[in-house]
């Protein structure tokens, strides 16, 4: 702190008035004194591509997730937590800015982020906090959007074949000042290339496969390697949270957990089914948040960042799409929103394919904008590199002669353009409702609700999956 010279003279004046200062703050009931306690720091613990149903304090069978579920037994589990587009950079963007996709500007994956915003980097920092980032750092430019302190320790490139991490520059941001902190850890796990992790935990042959896979041997071979690092990100969360108790800081910090979106397997990441756009959140502030609790309250990850400036002592920021879900957390509310929404645009990860999607908690309207056109996506169904893309051959090649594997296959490609989907009976949206007359008025109150959001977000639909030219990457 700074404080200006004081002239000698001036001594015999203020002496008197610093004492009976001292004096009447040392009569405050010691109530009144705690009433502005230190604010919280924030850890914000962010996965890469996961399929939150593996975990098993959400149902997962396949292996125990021992420290995420700790988590949960010491904090909030919300089991309706979307992104609203389910692919990297967009659902980063929405979560550091609090907007949706299409008013960020990264309404494709690696499309930027308009220049003039601001994100919760500014926002906290308004507040009194540093705001840190360590791991994947897709979205942190420009520099004048994402004012990140950027720190060494977690693997930046989530195609790297490995993921060596080290703590002590984590440890080092933690513990350098008094000001509180909101820090970023974001792992690159599970995304691809599945090259980290023990792979020797998992029997492949004894595995349980989502309701929308096909069941092939190169599936089991993949998703080993795949749950290997699923592992591996369920030991970083033992790492972060066993070094804020080493710390001292686990009674003041908010832990958060994020799942992002789906796995790359057909159907779930790039898409908007729930196997892609359906995430995992879960948040542990002691002594606010209520132990081994769970929600049903529908949020989204544009919902975050005005949470964070509320959890800060901040008041809401006009403009942005998400809102606080502080009522929640406090056990004074159990709604957050009425409405999920989901955009997917397909450029530049294949051919033009544009999607819309609302749900609210039972059901969910999908509309895909070019039924017209057969779904591709060169990550997963490229020929031209078999090595990258031999689950979804192997899908293929079965389903030449295996009915069901067919129907799998096809519902993937070829979509109609409605989708209705009674999530509660129907989790993986294998059947298609859209043509049910018994819900025609659902589907009408639904269609006109998306309609809206759209014009509200000045989105165009169709004619906005195109290709753009790349712009001069700002500093």
């Amino acid at each position: 702190m700074h404080f200006l010279p004081i002239a000698r003279k001036s001594l015999p004046v203020l002496l008197p008035a610093f004492a009976l200062l001292a004096f009447r703050i040392s009569q405050k009931p010691v109530a009144e004194i705690q009433q502005n306690p230190a604010k919280p720091n924030m850890v914000i613990i962010m996965a890469d591509d996961l399929d939150s149903r593996q975990l098993s304090c959400y149902g997962g069978q396949n292996l125990k997730t021992t420290h995420i579920d700790n988590l949960a037994a010491q904090g909030l589990k919300f089991s309706n937590m979307y992104a609203s587009e389910a692919m990297c950079v967009p659902t980063r963007a929405s979560l550091f800015t609090g907007l949706y996709p299409v008013r960020h500007g990264s309404f494709q994956n690696h499309k930027p982020v308009y220049d003039h915003l601001k994100s919760v980097g500014h926002y906290l920092a308004d507040l009194g906090y540093r705001v840190g980032l360590t791991g994947k750092d897709h979205v942190t430019k420009p520099k004048s959007v994402f004012p990140f302190d950027i720190i060494e320790g977690f693997e930046p490139n989530c195609v790297s074949p490995t993921d060596d991490y080290r703590l002590d520059d984590v440890k080092k941001y933690m513990t350098a000042s008094e000001k509180p902190y909101c820090l970023f850890v974001m792992s690159i796990n599970p995304h691809t290339p599945w090259t980290s992790g023990d792979t020797t935990e998992l029997d492949k042959n004894k595995l349980q496969l989502p309701a929308d896979w096909v069941d092939t041997p190169v599936t089991r071979s993949q998703y080993v390697k795949y749950l290997a690092e699923v592992r591996r990100l369920d030991n970083q969360v033992g790492e972060i949270t066993g070094l804020l108790r080493e710390t001292g800081q686990d009674k003041n910090t908010i832990v958060i957990f994020l799942g992002e979106q789906g796995a790359q397997f057909p159907g779930a990441k790039w898409n908007l089914w729930d196997s892609g756009q359906k995430s995992s959140m879960i948040v542990k502030w002691p002594g606010k948040v209520k132990a081994s609790s769970e929600t049903s309250v529908m949020v989204q990850y544009e919902d975050i960042t005005p949470t964070l400036i509320e959890m800060a002592g901040g008041k809401a920021m006009p403009g942005l799409d998400g809102k606080s879900f502080l009522p929640v957390l406090s056990g004074k509310s159990k709604v957050a929103r009425n409405y999920a929404f989901g955009i997917h645009n397909n450029i530049p990860e294949g051919d033009p394919y544009p999607i819309r999607s609302i749900r609210d908690n039972r059901y969910k309207l999908i509309l895909n904008l070019s039924p017209g056109a057969a779904y591709y996506n060169r990550f997963m169904m490229n020929r031209e590199k078999p090595d990258r893309n031999t689950v979804w051959f192997s899908w293929t090649e079965k389903a030449e002669t295996d009915s069901t594997s067919g129907k799998l296959t096809n519902r993937f490609v070829n979509r109609p353009p409605e989708e209705f989907y009674d999530i509660q009976k129907d989790p993986f949206e294998l059947d298609n409702l859209a043509g049910d007359p018994a819900y025609r008025q659902m589907i009408t109150k639904f269609r006109k609700e998306l309609e809206a959001w759209m014009k509200q977000q000045g989105d165009e639909g169709a004619a906005i999956d195109k290709v753009y030219a790349k712009k001069q990457e700002s500093k």
